[in-house]
């Protein structure tokens, strides 16, 4: 499908600029897109920690424009401590950012042009802030639609996966989240005032990573300033979408679990980290159009068909070779009217041979891909392999097309020779030409395996039976294909690696299964989306690139040292010159070190520069954000540092170095 440009609306829009008050004095920066009307009408609300007039600018200009022409205000709001809101930075989940979000709802709803509905969207941390948001119950409140959000329940947040530390990304949140927060508010929005308020924000500024405990226990002290997840207490009724290529995609399903089917929807595509209007990999949908029928029903009454939708739209995709990207994979909707679906049986593949070793050398996990992938050349997963050849596999044949739809399971019976260790499975689809392509994964911390409150250390010596869940996935496994299941004891960088896990475990296959969520091969009739369309664009462009791109994702072994480098470009936007004269210019690099031996040596680092500049009036800051992880067997040592600049005279400049226990993580 291609992208649809609207400029033709039922109404004509405006939007303003303007400022929200909270009963405590701060004032939050919001943007509005309004339809030209006399009536009231429902508003809807993006609440993010970001910055409207830039970071989100584009993004914003493609859906926002769109709503207010079908007849709603649509309102973009920057949380405390961003972008030109007042006050001092905090993070999505704080308790201060959802009261002032509750508070924000309730002032748009009591507006004159607002008729006293509003819904909340986001797409990941702003999914995020939606679901802790409707958790709450505030009054407007009328519905929400969430896109690619985690719910901050085991194995399914940003730093933790299965009770281990997620090493994947967790330099480069750090030390991005850093920067971001430590970003000026725009002079050509705030006037004069612009340095008073940087420098209130800079006093107050702390590295987030410092406050992730990094340990599997879990409950209120994991998270002492947020909200808990709570899909029980979620009032309002919610949309909740993601992407079989998304790490938080498991959301959608548990949401689907818990609320009653009366008030919840759930879509599931072959997309990452985005909206499904950009839809990569593809098909791309029609998404604001399907989301404009959540709206029209919940917040003004009409009928527009979509509670008669299947509780669950799902893709299942067709056997596909190994790439890091995609443009579009073949598959088929599916509909499910109820989760778990009737349609969807559990059969057992039971593990067969004689015990083996699993001792994976450390770089297993070198392709496993991004942990969020967005669409880039090298994303996902390659031919896995490499990966295969340093795990135990073992195989089923399909002898006919098998369908699966949910969390695959296993049960291991593991003999583990030390304290602490950990488990990773991954599920491929081997081709008759022996290319293995990845479907799901799941991973499990021992130290975690009586469940994610407790760290109990493992036996020594001793035998048990471990069970855990892999990622949700839809996939068709062809005829004559064959279904691996590859075992392995470490997994980074996605993982970071336990003490003396490199003494690996013994793995028994007696007693162990694989149980596959296997689907009727049925198409579901009737599921069809609309060309995928948007508003027009801002009008942002790219200056010149002068320098060669660097690679993506570039391993290198010392085979000298038996050290591996995997070294990352996030793919920042470079230089982005915007309508109103500003240039963003912003980069950043990963790397991410281990020896193979030796757990101990793992180290990331992330590296982050953003400079924002309006040549007009001579406006030119610069923030400069790095930070380093290491570890030893009872400790991870975080190192942050950040340097900001007026022009070339440094205004702000902090260090921070903490140890953190790792009681099992």
């Amino acid at each position: 499908m291609r992208m649809h440009i609207r400029t033709s609306f039922p109404h004509e829009t405006t939007h303003d600029d303007f400022w929200i008050p909270l009963r405590d004095g701060t004032r939050l920066y919001a943007r509005a897109w309004r339809p030209r009307t006399e009536e009231p009408v429902p508003a809807l609300l993006e609440y993010l920690p970001c910055r409207l007039t830039d970071s989100t600018a584009a993004r914003d200009w493609q859906r926002h424009p769109w709503y207010a022409g079908h007849g709603y205000v649509s309102v973009r709001v920057d949380a405390r401590g961003h972008g030109n809101s007042d006050g001092t930075p905090t993070a999505a989940h704080a308790a201060t950012a959802l009261s002032d979000g509750v508070e924000v709802l309730d002032w748009l709803a009591a507006q004159p042009w607002c008729d006293g509905s509003v819904g909340l969207f986001g797409l990941g941390r702003g999914g995020f802030a939606s679901l802790r948001l409707a958790a709450l119950a505030p009054a407007p409140l009328g519905a929400v639609v969430a896109v690619c959000p985690t719910d901050d329940l085991p194995g399914n947040d940003v730093y933790d996966v299965g009770g281990s530390v997620l090493a994947a990304g967790l330099p480069a949140r750090s030390a991005a989240l850093l920067a971001l927060a430590a970003r000026p508010p725009d002079p050509a929005y705030v006037g004069t005032v612009w340095r008073d308020v940087w420098a209130r924000r800079l006093q107050g500024l702390d590295p987030l990573v410092d406050s992730w405990p990094v340990q599997p226990e879990r409950g209120e002290a994991r998270q002492p300033d947020g909200a808990p997840a709570d899909h029980e207490g979620l009032r309002a009724p919610v949309l909740a979408v993601s992407g079989w290529f998304d790490p938080y995609r498991d959301t959608v399903l548990r949401i689907l679990e818990h609320l009653p089917s009366d008030r919840v929807r759930g879509l599931i595509g072959p997309w990452s980290h985005h909206y499904p209007d950009h839809g990569l990999p593809g098909p791309a949908i029609g998404f604001l159009q399907e989301t404009l029928r959540w709206w029209d029903h919940w917040l003004k009454g009409e009928d527009t068909g979509v509670m008669a939708e299947p509780l669950l739209r799902a893709y299942v995709t067709d056997p596909h070779p190994p790439a890091t990207s995609y443009d579009v994979l073949p598959g088929r909707w599916v509909g499910e009217p109820s989760w778990p679906s009737p349609n969807v049986s559990r059969i057992s593949y039971a593990l067969q041979g004689t015990p083996v070793l699993v001792r994976s050398p450390m770089h297993t996990g070198l392709d496993a891909g991004r942990f969020v992938p967005r669409g880039d050349d090298a994303d996902l997963p390659p031919d896995q392999r490499e990966e295969d050849a340093r795990s135990a596999c073992f195989e089923f044949a399909a002898t006919e097309e098998t369908w699966v739809l949910g969390r695959p399971r296993v049960r291991l019976r593991i003999a583990c020779p030390v304290e602490r260790g950990q488990v990773v499975v991954r599920l491929c689809d081997v081709a008759p030409d022996g290319a293995s392509t990845l479907v799901t994964r799941g991973t499990l911390n021992l130290s975690a395996r009586r469940g994610p409150g407790r760290a109990v250390p493992w036996i020594p010596g001793s035998a048990e039976d471990v069970e855990f869940e892999l990622s949700g996935i839809g996939h068709a496994f062809g005829a004559g294909h064959r279904i691996r299941l590859a075992v392995s004891s470490a997994y980074w960088p996605w993982l970071w690696p336990q003490p003396e896990s490199e003494a690996g475990f013994a793995l028994h296959p007696t007693g162990s299964a694989l149980e596959l969520p296997v689907r009727v091969p049925e198409s579901a009739a009737g599921i069809a989306f609309e060309e995928p369309e948007q508003s027009a664009p801002l009008g942002v462009s790219a200056a010149a690139v002068l320098d060669e791109p660097r690679p993506e994702r570039l391993s290198v072994r010392d085979m000298a040292k038996g050290e591996w480098l995997l070294v990352v470009d996030p793919r920042r936007n470079g230089t982005q010159v915007y309508p109103d004269g500003l240039e963003v210019t912003e980069d950043a690099l990963e790397a991410y070190t281990v020896e193979d031996a030796d757990p101990s040596t793992a180290r990331t680092r992330c590296d982050w520069s953003i400079r924002l500049h309006r040549p007009e009036r001579g406006w030119d800051a610069r923030v400069e954000a790095h930070s380093e992880i290491t570890c030893t067997a009872t400790d991870f040592v975080t190192s942050n540092e950040i340097v900001c600049k007026d022009g070339y005279d440094v205004v702000f400049h902090r260090t921070w170095q903490r140890r953190i226990p790792r009681t099992a993580g």
